[in-house]
């Protein structure tokens, strides 16, 4: 699984016009199953999110996880963390899980998640989504899985 995260002060995502995910403090969780994950992948990538120190402490040092500072997480499916863009310039996205996989592992990672204490919002599967948030610091890594 691949996973774009953000550290946040507030990140929101709306379908349609209305908000169907808000969070105050926390991560902006873009994620993608690909070809061959599972629940293994996804149980992976959720406990070493919750677990990563890239908060500040009282001394202003990135050392406190979300866990550890009662932040939230929204978590957004983004198949297209899946482009391969190394022929032409139309990136292909073969490498994604099937569109129903992807979304049983979408809902997946978020319940691992959320089983790990961390409060969780959604967006919508392979809806069109408009998702703005306040990125913090600015704070972006990139997790795969396969590496």
């Amino acid at each position: 699984m691949r996973a774009l995260i953000q550290r946040v002060s507030e990140a929101r995502v709306d379908v349609a016009g209305t908000t169907v995910g808000q969070i105050g403090p926390g991560l902006m969780i873009l994620i993608c199953a690909m070809q061959g994950d599972g629940e293994l992948e996804a149980d992976r990538l959720a406990t070493k999110i919750a677990k990563l120190r890239i908060f500040r402490d009282a001394a202003g040092k990135m050392n406190l996880s979300v866990a550890d500072m009662d932040g939230a997480a929204l978590v957004v499916s983004q198949f297209t963390l899946a482009a391969d863009t190394s022929r032409g310039n139309r990136p292909g996205f073969s490498q994604a899980a099937a569109p129903a996989e992807g979304e049983r592992l979408y809902a997946y990672f978020a319940r691992a998640l959320a089983d790990l204490g961390i409060t969780v919002e959604t967006g919508e599967f392979g809806a069109e989504m408009a998702v703005s948030m306040v990125n913090d610091g600015p704070v972006t890594i990139w997790l795969d899985t396969s590496t």
